[in-house]
């Protein structure tokens, strides 16, 4: 299992990791899957499009509008209660083949750290089991 630190800058935000994670993946590992679980409440990820900007930040935004930040019915101690809704409404694993050495993904796709309560240095897990090891 390998460790992933990403460093996010803003209270909501997505990162694209694909290139990150695709450099993890062993040298003699040809196909198989990967797992990717994000440590934290706070955070998740989702495989969405990675060559329009607008769509992450339409994401956010609709995010946003369906669970405001500042809800008055929230109860929360921490006062961040909407990051933990958000987090959990985008899931806190992906699983995604690998082929060729690469995660196999669409050409429009990309693997996002979803952050919703940042900044912060997030730790994102990532495991590889080979085909060979998966019959």
């Amino acid at each position: 299992m390998k460790e992933l630190k990403v460093v996010t800058n803003r209270r909501a935000e997505m990162l694209d990791i694909t290139a990150e994670v695709n450099r993890l993946i062993p040298a003699s590992m040809d196909s198989g899957v990967c797992h990717v679980f994000c440590t934290h409440t706070t955070a998740g990820l989702t495989v969405n499009e990675n060559a329009d900007p607008d769509v992450p930040r339409d994401i956010l935004g609709a995010l946003e509008r369906l669970v405001p930040w500042d809800d008055p019915a929230y109860r929360h101690g921490e006062g961040n209660s909407a990051a933990h809704l958000k987090a959990s409404m985008m899931g806190f694993s992906q699983t995604l083949p690998v082929s060729r050495g690469r995660l196999c993904m669409g050409i429009w796709q990309g693997l996002y750290l979803c952050e919703f309560d940042g900044h912060r240095t997030r730790t994102v897990m990532v495991q590889f089991f080979k085909e060979s090891d998966l019959s």
